[in-house]
C-alpha cells in the first residue's frame, strides 16, 4: 500500500470511560507509525485519556504523544482548517464551525463515520456506503467487523508474532507479572477480569473457589471492583490487595496502559473483557474469553452478542458451543454462572485450540487502519 502524506483528523467523544478513546488512540498511533500520515486526535475528555496514556497533560490544548497531535476538543471551538480525511468516531457530532471548514475546502475531505464493531450480517451491506451530506461534503459509513466486506479489526503490524514469542517465553511472562506485583499462585490458572458491574459475579467466584484447579484472578482497577469487594466481604479494594478464599486468589491490579494490558491478556489462560477495545485485544491473545458487552437501550446489544457468538462458535463441537455460549449469556444477563463455568472448564482444551484458530483466521483480513487508508486511496 502506498504511503500517504495526507492529514487526518479523528474526533472522539468519551462516552464510557475508556472504550471510545481506547479505539481512537490505538488507531491514531497506527496510522502515524505504519502509514506515514499526519494525525490530529480531538478528544473531549483528557482525564479518561490519561488513564490509558499517563504522559498526557490534561491541561494542554495541544500536545504530541507518540507522533500523534492530541488536541483538546472544547465547547469553545476555535477556527481550524479541515483535514484531508475526517473521522467521526462512533457517530459523534462534529463542531458546526469545523463542518463549515470542511465545506469551504477547494477539494472536500473524505468524511467517515467510524462505527461500533459488530458481527451482524447487515453491516456488510452498509459498509462503505454514502451517508448524509453536509453542503458539498459526503459522509461514508465505515464498519469494523469480523467478516469479509467489512473494515476488519485494529491490529498492528507484527502483533501476532510478538504475542506468540511472548507466550512461548515463560521467563518473559514471569518478569512482566512480577513487575505488576504478581506472584502466580502455585499450579493456578491465570484469569483476568475487566468488566462492568455484574450480579452474576458471585456465582462465578463461588465456582472458581470450589474448583479442584486453583485460580489466580487478576482484576485491574475498574467498575467491577465493588462486586468483587462484596463477594470478599470487605469494605473496599485498592491496587495491590490480595485475598484468598479456598481455590481462588483474587488480586487487584493498578489500571494498566494499553501495551501492558496486551501483555496481561497474553499471560492469562482465560480473559473476561468488556466493551470494544479490550474485546478485540482478547481475541488477538489467542485464549478463551468472556465478553461483557456494553448494555444499550431496548437490549439491542443482545443482537450484537448473538451475532458474534454465532460466528465465533461455528467451528466448535456442540457441547463446547453450548458451554461457552451459556457462560456468555448468563454473564451478560447477570445470572448464575456456576454450571456454565464447570461446563466450560470441561471443554477447556477444545476452547483453547479454537481461540488460537479464530485469532489466526481473523488475521487473514486487512486490519482496520490499512482498510481505512485503502478506502481513502480508492476515493481519491
Amino acid at each position: 500500500m502506498p504511503e500517504m502524506k495526507a492529514r487526518w483528523d479523528i474526533f472522539c467523544t468519551v462516552v464510557d470511560n475508556f472504550g471510545d478513546i481506547g479505539v481512537t488512540w490505538r488507531l491514531a498511533r497506527q496510522l502515524v507509525a505504519e502509514h506515514s500520515v499526519t494525525v490530529r486526535l480531538w478528544v473531549d475528555d483528557l482525564r479518561a485519556f490519561e488513564r490509558l496514556c499517563p504522559d498526557i497533560d490534561i491541561n494542554a490544548s495541544q500536545q504530541w504523544q507518540q507522533g500523534v497531535e492530541v488536541r483538546q476538543w472544547t465547547a469553545n471551538w476555535q477556527p481550524t482548517e479541515a483535514a484531508d480525511v475526517v473521522i467521526a468516531a462512533f457517530a459523534c457530532q462534529l463542531p458546526g464551525a469545523y463542518m463549515d471548514a470542511m465545506a469551504e475546502r477547494e477539494k472536500p475531505p473524505l468524511w467517515m463515520n467510524l462505527d461500533y464493531l459488530s458481527a451482524e450480517d447487515w453491516i456488510v451491506g452498509c459498509h462503505g456506503l454514502p451517508s448524509v451530506k453536509y453542503k458539498s461534503v459526503q459522509k461514508f459509513f465505515f464498519f469494523p467487523g469480523f467478516q469479509k466486506g467489512t473494515g476488519g479489526l485494529l491490529r498492528e503490524s507484527g502483533l501476532l508474532e510478538r504475542r506468540q514469542q511472548f507466550q512461548q517465553n515463560p521467563e518473559s511472562q514471569r518478569e512482566f507479572l512480577q513487575g505488576l506485583g504478581i506472584d502466580r499462585a502455585q499450579g493456578a490458572q491465570l484469569v483476568s477480569l475487566f468488566a462492568y458491574e455484574n450480579k452474576g459475579l458471585a456465582s462465578w467466584f463461588d465456582a472458581m473457589a470450589a474448583d479442584s484447579t486453583p485460580t489466580h484472578l487478576l482484576v485491574p482497577e475498574g467498575r467491577v471492583l465493588g462486586d468483587v469487594a462484596r463477594w470478599l466481604g470487605v469494605d473496599g479494594l485498592v491496587a495491590g490487595a490480595v485475598h484468598v478464599r479456598d481455590a481462588l486468589t483474587v488480586q487487584v491490579l493498578p489500571f494498566v496502559r494499553q501495551d501492558q494490558y496486551d501483555l496481561l491478556l497474553w499471560c492469562c489462560d482465560f480473559n473476561a473483557v468488556r466493551g470494544e477495545d479490550s474485546f478485540v485485544r482478547a481475541q488477538w491473545a489467542g485464549r478463551p474469553l468472556l465478553w461483557h458487552i456494553y448494555q444499550q437501550d431496548e437490549d439491542i446489544h443482545l443482537d450484537k452478542l448473538e451475532a458474534f457468538l454465532a460466528l465465533y462458535t461455528k467451528e466448535l463441537s456442540e457441547p463446547a458451543r453450548e458451554a461457552i455460549s451459556g457462560l456468555w449469556h448468563s454473564w451478560n444477563a447477570g445470572e448464575t454462572m456456576s454450571d456454565h463455568w464447570l461446563a466450560t472448564r470441561k471443554h477447556w482444551p477444545e476452547l483453547q485450540k479454537h481461540a488460537e484458530a479464530w485469532c489466526l483466521e481473523q488475521a487473514l483480513q486487512d486490519d482496520l487502519a490499512a482498510a481505512l487508508v485503502q478506502f481513502y486511496v480508492n476515493w481519491i
